[in-house]
């Protein structure tokens, strides 16, 4: 579903033509219906849309909306902590979300103002959950979101520690037991 960049940039939610320096709502090559013409599922601007949405849907901590997002899309794309939680001290510093101690976690609230800005923004909104639904249709035959960051969590595991310099063999040994382990494991269910 592509979307006309003027409608984007007028509600402030692109960087081009008219919201900023870029090369607008698009350009470059998409990853498949839902997705931007950037290959990007967000443009400049729509995270933070969504992120205030699901706040205003119900309080949830950072981690849940992350959750969220990652399950709304079947998987395809999960946002880091270091994309979602400067999005939250943003909505927080313009006075749009406010912050409560919830067992030693933050819990995200909208507020009046957040609730207004959503409002004037609702179009947008409905266009981004929109094209979220649409890239869930099309990811929802895909591997469930847990498994994508099971898999991508192993990824990062051996990558941390290769960095740490080269394995010796017995650590290499066992590494190689633990992941045909686990392999043998998954393929018996």
């Amino acid at each position: 579903m592509e979307h006309d960049d003027a409608g984007w940039a007028d509600a402030g939610l692109c960087s081009g033509k008219g919201g900023g320096r870029g090369r607008g709502c698009g350009g470059g090559r998409g990853r498949g219906r839902g997705w931007r013409r950037s290959g990007r599922i967000f443009d400049h601007g729509e995270l933070r849309l969504v992120v205030l949405a699901l706040i205003a849907e119900r309080p949830r901590h950072g981690y849940e909306i992350i959750k969220e997002i990652e399950e709304r899309l079947a998987g395809s794309y999960s946002p880091s902590p270091g994309v979602i939680y400067p999005n939250l001290s943003l909505l927080e510093e313009l006075g749009q979300a406010r912050v409560e101690e919830d067992g030693g976690k933050k819990l995200y609230f909208v507020t009046e103002e957040g609730k207004a800005w959503l409002q004037e923004r609702r179009h947008a909104v409905e266009a981004v959950f929109s094209r979220m639904r649409q890239v869930h249709a099309n990811h929802g035959g895909g591997p469930a979101p847990e498994i994508v960051r099971a898999m991508e969590n192993l990824k990062l595991a051996l990558r941390l520690r290769q960095a740490h310099g080269p394995l010796s063999d017995e650590e290499v040994r066992r590494l190689a037991e633990i992941l045909d382990g686990a392999a043998l494991a998954v393929e018996r269910g």
